[in-house]
């Protein structure tokens, strides 16, 4: 894994079926394209903030349920070709005109990964976040997120990727920098952690917060601008072994 597109989305939630019948019909294009991995995550956990929060970022509705996705590819250069193809494909497009949510309240962009700890089998539950970083401190925010990464997996995590914004545009309705309110000089990490299920996340976090190293006098970034939330997954799909859960 090279690169990662990320998506988060608003979806009622009486199409969560249509929706995963809709990403389960996307998929294997996007493997033909290129990808090698794609996931979509159903909203479990996903509490109101302060400032921020995942609600927000898309402008949910009552009756709607986030969704926390991403698509993995190996390189950047695949994923561009990757959506191109998607743009010319007819089969794309048929698709498009039927999705069971308001893409236009839908935030996307591209990453670069920074960090990568953990195997990439298949995950029970994730906990998705966005953090506003600036950029003089990308360096200092990847040796934080490192120290944290070992920790988690040491209690149970199996898969910890913190993501640097490399193609985050500016949306009309929303985006991503707009989903933390990042200020100009900030990037957007769009990180996650895979579980083997929600009571080891649960058990996993516990442990965690207990442990010492997870508690730095400082943070290189804004905590309190961070959206977060916690998610059942619906689908992973891999070029190698095709449709999970």
């Amino acid at each position: 894994m090279a690169y990662i597109d990320g998506f988060v989305i608003a979806v009622p939630s009486a199409n969560k079926e249509a929706y995963r019948q809709a990403a389960l019909a996307a998929a294997p294009l996007y493997k033909e394209f290129g990808a090698t991995r794609f996931v979509e995550n159903w909203g479990d956990d996903v509490p109101e903030g302060k400032v921020t929060d995942l609600r927000r970022a898309v402008k949910a509705e009552p009756d709607e349920v986030i969704v926390f996705s991403w698509i993995e590819y190996p390189s950047k250069a695949v994923r561009d070709e990757a959506n191109a193809k998607a743009m010319r494909d007819p089969r794309m497009e048929e698709m498009g005109a039927n999705i069971p949510f308001d893409g236009k309240r839908m935030i996307y962009g591209g990453f670069v990964p920074s960090l990568h700890e953990g195997g990439a089998g298949r995950p029970g539950y994730v906990d998705g976040s966005l953090v506003p970083v600036p950029a003089g401190n990308k360096e200092a925010y990847h040796a934080i997120a490192s120290r944290l990464a070992a920790v988690l997996l040491e209690h149970g995590a199996t898969r910890v990727v913190d993501a640097w914004g490399d193609d985050v545009p500016d949306g009309k309705v929303t985006d991503f920098k707009g989903a933390v309110k990042a200020t100009a000089d900030e990037q957007v990490v769009f990180a996650w952690i895979e579980w083997p299920s929600k009571e080891a996340r649960n058990a996993g976090w516990g442990k965690a917060m207990a442990d010492p190293r997870m508690h730095p006098d400082s943070v290189p970034y804004d905590e309190g601008r961070r959206a977060h939330g916690g998610f059942v997954p619906i689908l992973v799909e891999t070029a190698a072994t095709g449709t999970g859960a």
